[in-house]
């Protein structure tokens, strides 16, 4: 897996925003096609989705992401309270650090299990141990990965997700008791998105 990875993030909020994030991955998809890029998310998407990362890939990816870096707002009627009067909804978009681009994630302070990946059945299963579990020794926080289909691109999104866990502990620590996202896209900034969805269509604007 290359290019850019990133973070969606419902922050702190209700269902709504959850069910906005998974919503984005499917908008941002179609827009990527259109401007003749990949957008996809990471790992399968199968309904309402607190945190997801995206991986986005082709010439313009750079401004593509930079465009949809910081808080997303959806105007619109919940679709599962529908007499719930806010319509006004937030969540996060952060880019995830790389690889070569987290000093603070030494990789001989994680230990790598491989494991069978599991499956819906059939031919479909995966019969090699291609399932990576990364556990960060100093703090014993595990994430997992199973949906690549090599074990090296499921030890990437591994480490990955221990780099996101270990961001929400710095920023947890630093807001001395302050309620946190588990993102690196805490405190969305309810007046200051970057862009403007509406309806369940998501128009934008």
């Amino acid at each position: 897996m290359t290019g850019i990875i990133l973070h969606l993030s419902s922050g702190q909020g209700p269902r709504e925003c959850a069910w906005i994030v998974a919503q984005l991955a499917r908008v941002w998809a179609a827009e990527a096609r259109a401007a003749g890029l990949a957008c996809e998310a990471v790992e399968p998407v199968a309904g309402p989705a607190a945190s997801l990362l995206l991986s986005i890939e082709g010439n313009g990816a750079e401004a593509f992401a930079a465009a949809r870096t910081g808080t997303i707002r959806w105007i619109g009627t919940s679709p599962f309270r529908p007499q719930h009067r806010r319509r006004n909804w937030f969540v996060g978009a952060a880019r995830v650090a790389q690889t070569g681009d987290m000093p603070d994630l030494d990789e001989a302070d994680i230990r790598y299990q491989t494991l069978r990946a599991s499956g819906p059945g059939g031919q479909h299963v995966n019969t090699t141990d291609s399932a990576v579990r990364a556990t960060h020794l100093p703090t014993g926080l595990t994430t997992f990965s199973q949906d690549q289909r090599s074990q090296f691109a499921n030890r990437r999104i591994a480490r990955l997700k221990l780099s996101l866990l270990l961001e929400e502990q710095r920023r947890a620590a630093a807001a001395a008791g302050r309620r946190e996202a588990w993102s690196r896209n805490h405190g969305l900034e309810r007046g200051n998105a970057v862009r403007t969805y509406r309806g369940e269509d998501f128009r934008l604007g």
